[in-house]
Order: C-alpha cells, then structure tokens, then sequence
C-alpha cells in the first residue's frame, strides 16, 4: 500500500518551455509509481516527458510571457477539471515565484507549503541572495551590483579577472536573445558589453568573484522543509561532471554525505523560515575550503531522484505526504548512489551500475517510453550534426581551402528546436573550466 494519500493528485507546473527537463520525469515517476495521479502543465511537444505512463493528463502551459493573471488562469483551470484539491509543485524558479506571488488565488484549489511572502522569489534572485547568506553566516562570493557600463568594467578588474557574471533574475531572459544566464567574464569589455544588454535582459548585472575549479569542490544539497522546518527527503552530494562544462547542470552525480553542506543549508533555511523544496549549489573553495553558496533554487533540481533513500522517500514524495498530513518515513541514506543524465554521459550510462546503486534520467525497466523516445531524437540529432560536418568538409576539400577551426565556448541550455550537442564527460571533470555556478 502507498503511504501517500492516493486520493489527493499532484500538479507539476513547468513554465520554462524546455521539452528536455529530465527532472520533470524524475518527478512523474516518482509520484506515479506511488499511485498519485499526475498532472502536467508544461510545453510537451516533441518531448519524451510526456510518453511517460504515469502521466495522468497533460495540460497545456501559459502562454509565452505569461502575465501572473494568465498563470493563475491557466492553473485554476486545471483546478477546475480535477475538481478536487491537489498538491501543486513548480519545476522551476518561473513556476516557483508565480506561485509564491499567487498563493492567497491558488490555496483554496491547491496545497501549497505555508512560508513568508515572496521568499521564493528572493532566494532566487541572484543579487538579494547574497545579503540573505550574509545575514544568515553562509559563506558566498564576493558579488558587486554595477550601477553603469564604466563601473561594470571597473569592478571586473577590481574583483580578479576572470569574474562570473550572472543576471539577477535568470528567469525573465527573453529566449532567442542569447543571452545566458551565466557567464564567465575574461576582460572589462565583455563586462561592459554585458552590462550595456541589461535592459534586454529583464534584471540587473552582477559581477561575482570566480571560484577556482578543481576534483571534490562542486556540491550540491536537495530537501525538503516540512512544516516544522526540519529538512527532509533529500541530502548532499557532488557534482562529479557537468554540461555545460563551464558551469551547468548535473550530468553526473554522487550521493555523498557531508555535515558542512548539510549545516550551511539548515542555517539558512531556519534563517529564512523557508518551507517547501530546495535546490541549493555550493563550491568549496580551493585556498580557505569553505563551501560558498552559489544558487538557491526553490524547487526540485533536474537530478533530485539521486537522493533517495531506502524508505523511498524523495523531495517530490516529501512535500505531498507533509502537505496531506501523512507521516514521513524514516529511510537511510544511500552513500555511493549515482545519478547519470545519458545524453550528456552517454559512456558512463552504457558501464552498468555502481554496486550503490544508480538511477538514469530518462531510461527506466517501468517506464521504457521516454527513453526510447529521447535516445531517437538524441541519435537523430547528432546524425544530423555529423552529416553537417561532413558536407561542409566536403564542399571546403572541392575548393582547396580547408575549414578553420574556432574552439566555441558551451551552447546555451537546450531548446525547443532540438537536443544539445553530445558530450561524453569522459574527461577529468577537475579540467572543466567552470563558473561559479550552475
């Protein structure tokens, strides 16, 4: 028998239009295979999410640029066809603050975590974040907040080239302008160039310390504050290869405990009041090896499913067993468990299993749709690349004049126009010249 409330359906919210969130499959199955019917609101088209068989209904997304009367709109709608009170859960930072904005609308219809106002927003606001971990005594990089163009390139240079350059909020980037929400910063130029693109992207330019790169120094904390505050459903772990290799999500991960990472964030989110899931990233620097806090996200992270313990309790299954009032299991952790996203590891997903255990983002024995399904589109995808290439090797041998070389930084996230480039994660991942942050 399930211990969630089988009577009571979950309501995954994905705003971002990103057909290729694993972490949305991550938590359809993780619900589904508790018996919870699962309803989807996000941009599926092409997509292998929504093949899954746990999916209950799929419904369609606020419209791009939603307006927070258009989200609330489009989720008392689906309220509407449910007929029943459901436990909702953004799937990302979008999601999470239209929901915090919209709470007092959204409760009668959905069980929400009871916390201050806007703090989901202010945790995922890149530049409010670093007072909230100086209040709190968490460790973060030095950030500055230029005012002008000629301050931009003056704190670049002051801070220690290269510096990382972020957008306040990451999730009011118009899509198509290029822009990415993370940046590494080489000269005062690029800061001035970025900072001069500001009013296109929707929120403020902060220049933030870089954190030297290196083996064991990426980390990251998944959990779930339940009504009490107590932490739950989740744990650390480090980040052992990323894509983008500058600074990206998780391709591979390992389940590892660490009392530091688990103190900073049970500091914070007992400074803060926070309830509800988190996402935190944190990276160890290399001459004082204190952990800095990088992002808070106020969601699931695309590779929460890593932590989940023996009991079956993750952050998804958390919220819905505290919102509903049922009691929480009581699992151990399970140190050595890996987390393998196989698009962009495609080599370590074909090694079989640690004797820890793994679990991989899109393939699964109980749910074979959605890994059949991404592993065409990745093949064609990268069939489609490879024969570019070679028409262009082709048509530069019949001239004479071979192709020059240009070594390119990463591509941004993926699209809905297609998968991102194959990337084995066969190297060292101490050689990733990362950014000091997702």
């Amino acid at each position: 028998m399930s211990q969630l409330d089988t009577r009571v359906p979950a309501v995954l919210l994905r705003i971002d239009r990103n057909p290729f969130h694993h972490g949305t499959l991550g938590a359809v199955r993780s619900l589904g295979r508790a018996g919870i019917d699962v309803h989807l609101v996000a941009e599926v088209t092409g997509s292998p999410v929504g093949r899954s068989r746990f999916v209950r209904r799929l419904h369609p997304p606020p419209p791009p640029g939603a307006t927070p009367r258009d989200i609330a709109t489009a989720l008392l709608q689906v309220a509407a066809r449910i007929d029943r009170p459901a436990v909702l859960i953004p799937m990302d930072d979008a999601g999470a603050v239209a929901v915090s904005r919209l709470r007092a609308e959204l409760a009668p219809a959905y069980l929400l975590p009871q916390q201050p106002p806007a703090l989901p927003e202010r945790v995922a606001d890149k530049g409010e974040l670093a007072g909230l971990c100086a209040a709190a005594d968490v460790p973060h990089p030095v950030t500055v907040v230029p005012d002008s163009a000629a301050q931009a390139a003056s704190a670049a240079w002051r801070l220690g080239l290269p510096v990382v350059a972020k957008w306040s909020r990451p999730w009011l980037l118009p899509s198509g302008s290029g822009l990415r929400s993370t940046v590494v910063v080489r000269s005062p130029q690029e800061a001035r160039e970025l900072y001069l693109r500001s009013e296109e992207a929707g929120s403020p330019l902060l220049l933030q310390e870089f954190l030297a790169p290196g083996t064991d120094r990426d980390w990251f904390f998944h959990g779930y504050a339940d009504r009490s505050g107590t932490l739950r459903g989740g744990g650390s772990g480090r980040k052992l290869c990323a894509w983008p290799r500058g600074a990206g999500l998780t391709a591979i991960g390992e389940w590892a405990p660490n009392p530091t990472v688990r103190t900073l964030a049970e500091r914070l989110t007992a400074q803060l009041g926070y309830r509800g899931i988190l996402d935190l990233d944190f990276r160890r620097c290399g001459t004082t090896g204190r952990y800095h806090l990088l992002d808070f996200n106020p969601r699931p992270g695309a590779q929460f499913r890593l932590l989940t313990d023996t009991a079956g309790l993750d952050v998804v299954r958390a919220q819905h067993l505290d919102l509903t009032h049922r009691p929480l299991p009581d699992g151990r952790a399970r140190p050595g468990r890996t987390f393998v996203v196989e698009t962009y590891a495609p080599l370590t997903a074909l090694r079989g299993a640690t004797p820890h255990g793994r679990e991989l983002a899109w393939y699964a024995d109980d749910d074979t749709a959605p890994g059949r399904a991404m592993w065409g589109l990745w093949t064609a995808h990268v069939t489609r690349r490879l024969l570019g290439r070679l028409r262009r090797i082709g048509a530069a041998g019949a001239t004479g004049v071979l192709p020059r070389v240009v070594r390119q930084g990463p591509p941004p996230p993926p699209s809905l126009t297609g998968l991102p480039p194959h990337v084995p994660c066969a190297a060292d991942p101490a050689d990733d010249e990362k950014a000091s942050s997702r």
